[in-house]
């Protein structure tokens, strides 16, 4: 099955923007009833994040969801054996110069799980090397696809999580940016329940230590999936000003409301799909 999705997926890259998009979105309106088990997550996470909301506002978000998620998908085909001029087409940077002005400096770009997230590290790495970290997937092809889309572009470095954050902080000292992306649910360890959108969510601390450990300035690094042939747009944010600080648990909430503003630009292209609450506090019923 997956040789055919792949295959598929290469004879995709070469239809014209639009209609790659077209198609995208497409099959993600078709996903939507067809993978029962994500959309009742997606209606679960978004009935969580944003009560005020409607269930007919929610359930338009979700479908919106499932295009823009898909549509992410379909267009890697780009990134995996597109030219590097096309990928530089399909996305622009705003900010470059945020990061270009810590040259040589420790930085942590923080990147939330948005539909455009690998198509922003493809574009980006066309401009600088960077170190990443990567988990091995179920299917190795897709782990191997995965990987040469990330490295194809500059000298990138990619670390498994295996590997551990040591040799992270080696690769920051050498002045790459450490493109993290910390805002899943990793499970209990090392992890404090901070709020995300009020709910509380084991989140990984990371952000605060690395950056005490390294020294680095921390950016936030976000794609926007833009409509139809529009491609994307990576926009690096200004270095935050005090941080870290000596208080861990106000670091990793400050982490999360940052992920939150930048949810509530774009609420349809967060990875609503992952069970960001599996984890719960001790004693309280699971979500999902």
């Amino acid at each position: 099955m997956s040789r055919l999705i792949f295959g598929l997926l290469w004879l995709a890259h070469f239809l014209p923007p639009a209609l790659l998009a077209a198609v995208g979105e497409a099959v993600g309106a078709a996903a939507f009833w067809l993978i029962p088990e994500r959309r009742r997550v997606t209606r679960l996470n978004l009935g969580k994040c944003f009560p005020q909301m409607d269930e007919g506002e929610r359930e338009q978000l979700a479908r919106a969801h499932f295009r823009a998620f898909v549509r992410g998908i379909v267009e890697r085909g780009v990134l995996w054996w597109g030219s590097r001029e096309r990928v530089e087409r399909m996305g622009h940077i705003e900010g470059l110069e945020n990061l270009k002005s810590l040259a040589g400096k420790p930085v942590i770009l923080l990147a939330p799980h948005f539909a455009g997230l690998d198509a922003g590290f493809a574009r980006l790495a066309c401009e600088v090397n960077m170190v990443s970290m990567y988990a091995n997937q179920k299917d190795a092809r897709f782990s191997a696809l995965l990987l040469r889309g990330r490295t194809r572009f500059g000298n990138q470095r990619l670390v498994s999580r295996q590997e551990g954050i040591r040799v992270t902080l080696l690769a920051m000292k050498e002045g790459r940016p450490f493109y993290y992306l910390p805002d899943q649910d990793y499970g209990p360890k090392d992890a404090l329940f901070v709020p995300f959108f009020g709910v509380p969510a084991a989140t990984v601390q990371g952000l605060s230590r690395l950056a005490r450990l390294s020294g680095a300035a921390v950016l936030t690094c976000s794609t926007r999936m833009l409509p139809g042939a529009g491609g994307y747009v990576l926009r690096i944010g200004a270095p935050w000003d005090n941080f870290p600080t000596d208080d861990l648990a106000a670091d990793t909430r400050r982490m999360n409301q940052a992920i939150e503003q930048l949810v509530q630009e774009m609420p349809e292209q967060y990875n609503w799909m992952h069970k960001r609450f599996k984890t719960r506090p001790a004693g309280e019923a699971r979500f999902y």
